[in-house]
């Protein structure tokens, strides 16, 4: 029995060891053949790619195009670099709104926007300046702003003018109809060239001495411009600027008397003048079809005469009211008799007045007639000298005392 029991015990232990070998190989044998199928589908995925990637691309767009509008990237700008600035209509009447949008502009710069007529071919005076708008793009350089729309002065072909304020100049232009506008043919050019300044501009002359007290300060500024165009310019009319600070320069047109040939370049001079007592920093600009050609800066000096002549206003007038007032009141005041004792020597005082003006002549004391008297005598007499006819107090014969009235003594009563 137990021998047969041994026995049965080894082949269980040696059929279980057998079933355990047989999974283990049945299960390195299941990779191997998966792996035939799926080395297959990633040999077909690879050759397939190509072809696939085009397709999934062109169906992707759509929903690109769709998110592009919400998605925080840069407005993509003209093919060339320059602004572009879009309408939301193309023609409207007096009294409605526009709105304007635009991409490419510089980040945070001030735009303004305006109707202009003639294409603006007369610069911002042919714009309606006073129903333009004014905006400050993004930080992607993109803007959106809402325009009244207004007749301009000049009748159409009319745009939508958008250019900046501040900083490198640009602008864009966008056609546009005012319904109800007069439209009339563009006026001709009065030249046919196109000029470009081709050196630096400069300003020549100097102040003089009535500049220094305020006069107008005059210079000439002297550009050397090129004709880049097929014909000559002929007596063209430039637009000479003057502005102080951040306010707009003040325009006025000047025509230049002269030919520039085609492909040639000649200097042009142009006098600069600005208002009585200007001082400061100021800049001059340039401007020719409707586009600036050069700024240049001008510092003009404070007029010091101006100030100097207020600096002795304020002390001669001062001194020359007090003299003045001074002398009335010498004039007006009574005079004293020791000051006009020198003065009067040689005139006769009235009769009935003493030394004293306006008292009569037993107002004044004894004693000063008596020693006035005896001096007379004693001048009359030749003795004494001339200090003693003002000091002793002598006597004249007619007016000496008497020796009875003044030494005797009244007898008394019963005496001989």
């Amino acid at each position: 029995m137990n021998g047969e029991t041994g026995t049965g015990r080894s082949a269980g232990i040696g059929g279980g060891r057998a079933g355990v070998l047989r999974a283990a190989r049945a299960a390195e044998r299941a990779p191997r053949r998966g792996r035939r199928p799926a080395a297959a589908a990633l040999v077909l995925c690879l050759a397939l790619a190509p072809a696939l990637l085009p397709a999934a691309a062109a169906q992707a767009a759509p929903y690109a195009a769709a998110r592009a509008p919400h998605a925080s990237t840069p407005y993509a700008t003209a093919t060339d670099g320059k602004p572009t600035v879009r309408l939301s209509a193309k023609e409207a009447g007096k009294g409605g709104t526009l709105t304007v949008t635009g991409r490419g502009w510089r980040p945070k710069a001030l735009l303004t926007l305006l109707i202009c007529g003639q294409n603006m071919i007369g610069g911002t005076n042919a714009c309606a300046n006073g129903d333009g708008r004014a905006v400050t793009t993004d930080a992607h350089g993109a803007f959106r702003r809402k325009l009244p729309v207004a007749e301009p002065p000049k009748p159409c072909p009319c745009v939508v003018h958008v250019a900046t304020v501040t900083g490198a100049a640009a602008d864009a232009e966008a056609p546009f109809t005012v319904a109800g506008h007069p439209v009339a043919p563009l006026p001709e050019e009065r030249t046919g060239g196109r000029l470009a300044v081709v050196a630096q501009p400069r300003l020549t002359g100097s102040s003089n001495l009535l500049t220094w007290f305020g006069a107008p300060a005059q210079r000439e500024l002297r550009v050397t411009v090129g004709n880049l165009g097929p014909a000559s310019a002929k007596d063209p009319v430039f637009q000479v600027g003057t502005s102080h600070g951040v306010f707009a320069p003040q325009w006025a047109e000047q025509q230049w008397r002269g030919t520039v040939p085609a492909g040639k370049k000649a200097e042009v001079r142009l006098p600069v003048e600005l208002p009585a007592g200007a001082h400061g920093d100021y800049l001059v600009s340039l401007k020719y079809g409707g586009k600036v050609l050069v700024e240049q800066p001008w510092g003009v000096g404070r007029p010091w005469g101006v100030t100097l002549f207020w600096v002795l206003l304020c002390v001669v007038v001062p001194t020359a009211v007090f003299r003045i007032g001074m002398a009335v009141v010498d004039r007006v005041r009574p005079h004293l008799p020791g000051r006009d004792r020198g003065r009067s020597a040689g005139r006769t005082r009235p009769a009935g007045r003493t030394h004293a003006a306006g008292r009569p002549p037993g107002a004044a004391g004894t004693g000063k007639r008596i020693r006035n008297r005896i001096a007379r005598s004693r001048a009359g007499d030749g003795t004494g000298t001339p200090d003693d006819s003002a000091a002793l107090p002598w006597f004249t014969p007619d007016t000496a005392p008497s020796t009875t009235t003044s030494t005797e003594r009244p007898t008394s009563k019963g005496s001989a």
